[in-house]
């Protein structure tokens, strides 16, 4: 709809709503200024909106009955197949219900988005599709991924496979329980603040929260800027190695890495020597009354100078500011949500130009 320019009399009520006194004159020349503009918007609603080509096929998929999913562990079940040959060739992979991929709806743990179906693949979903990795369906997360437990998400609590009277931890539940219960070789989590590593170590598998920008963040719903992380989870490191030197490197797009960003050979790395490797415990981590445990304590400390036995340097590195994190992190994360999930209507800014306009809608709706 062409947007109507102001009429001199409009014009001065809002100038008067700001305390401003223009003359007739200047109100007139004002309205002549903003006909340019106007006439851009007017353009802009001619255009037809480009859309972004989806380069592997798919179907739409299925919600699992509870019957099909002891774990509640999948909140869409689909399979997309990737390249016919590549260094993920012959692996599945669950991806985080954060995580955009074309045509499959993705929910983020939230009754509030139920029904979005992302028209775009984010970019760690080409990557792994064009490494030949075969794409099994979308892992439950946390409601908004706000909880390190697994009882938040509004499809209903993921069960640990070890035990499934326990949490899986959080937020990337789903991804963690589905890889160790066996039912994919890998998954695609989701860290902002523990949300890779808590479920990881709960069930028992490798998780990988990378250096901050190294996996592009582009078609991932966001929590804030400085905190949002994607990373690998698999039941071995050498997996996560080759997940990560899948899905590392700049992608043009995300505004989260820096110039002169590149991946690595990381499975190349996996040597098993450890002579030379520098450790260090944060004495701040330790001995937190009402919140540590001390056989966990215990547990952490010995297994950080096992690594001496094998010629690592392990020390003490103090970090007062420690003990106050969460209390940095809180207020970031709040502020830093809020402009993005609403007044940032979640994704805008992790595209150059292009907008969900249905994740917009879903917003409306909630």
């Amino acid at each position: 709809m062409p947007v109507k320019p102001p009429t001199v009399d409009a014009l001065a009520r809002i100038a008067q709503a700001y305390h401003l006194h223009p003359t007739l004159q200047d109100l007139e020349s004002f309205r002549g200024l903003m006909t340019p503009t106007l006439a851009s918007y007017t353009r802009l609603d001619q255009l037809t909106e480009p859309t972004l080509p989806v380069k592997y096929p798919r179907s739409p998929g299925y919600r699992p009955q509870p019957q099909d999913n002891p774990l509640g562990a999948w909140y869409w079940r689909c399979e997309i197949t990737g390249a016919p040959q590549g260094i993920l060739a012959g692996k599945t992979i669950a991806m985080k219900d954060n995580v955009c991929v074309a045509g499959i709806p993705m929910m983020n743990g939230t009754s509030v988005l139920e029904g979005y179906i992302p028209e775009i693949d984010a970019t760690i979903v080409t990557r792994i599709l064009d490494a030949g990795g075969t794409i099994l369906g979308k892992a439950v997360c946390e409601s908004l991924c706000f909880s390190g437990g697994s009882h938040t998400s509004d499809t209903g609590p993921v069960r640990n496979p070890h035990d499934p009277t326990r949490s899986a931890g959080g937020s990337s539940s789903g991804s963690a329980a589905l890889v160790a219960a066996g039912a994919v070789d890998m998954a695609i989590g989701g860290d902002q603040g523990g949300s890779i590593r808590i479920p990881s170590c709960w069930c028992g598998i490798y998780g990988l929260k990378p250096t901050y920008g190294l996996v592009p963040y582009t078609g991932v719903f966001p929590i804030e800027l400085t905190l949002d992380h994607t990373g690998p989870m698999a039941r071995t490191a050498a997996d996560v190695a080759l997940l990560l030197e899948v899905i590392a490197g700049p992608d043009g797009l995300d505004p989260r890495q820096r110039a002169g960003l590149h991946a690595a050979a990381y499975t190349q790395a996996l040597t098993g020597e450890v002579r030379g490797l520098r450790l260090g415990i944060v004495p701040e981590g330790f001995g937190w009354e009402g919140l540590s445990e001390p056989d966990v304590d215990e547990g952490v400390m010995a297994a950080a100078h096992a690594f001496e036995k094998l010629g690592a340097q392990v020390r003490t590195v103090s970090i007062p500011w420690h003990r106050d994190g969460m209390h940095v992190w809180t207020p970031i994360a709040v502020e830093g949500a809020t402009r993005l999930m609403v007044a940032g209507n979640s994704m805008g800014t992790n595209w150059q130009g292009h907008y969900t306009v249905s994740l917009l809608d879903s917003f409306a709706r909630g």
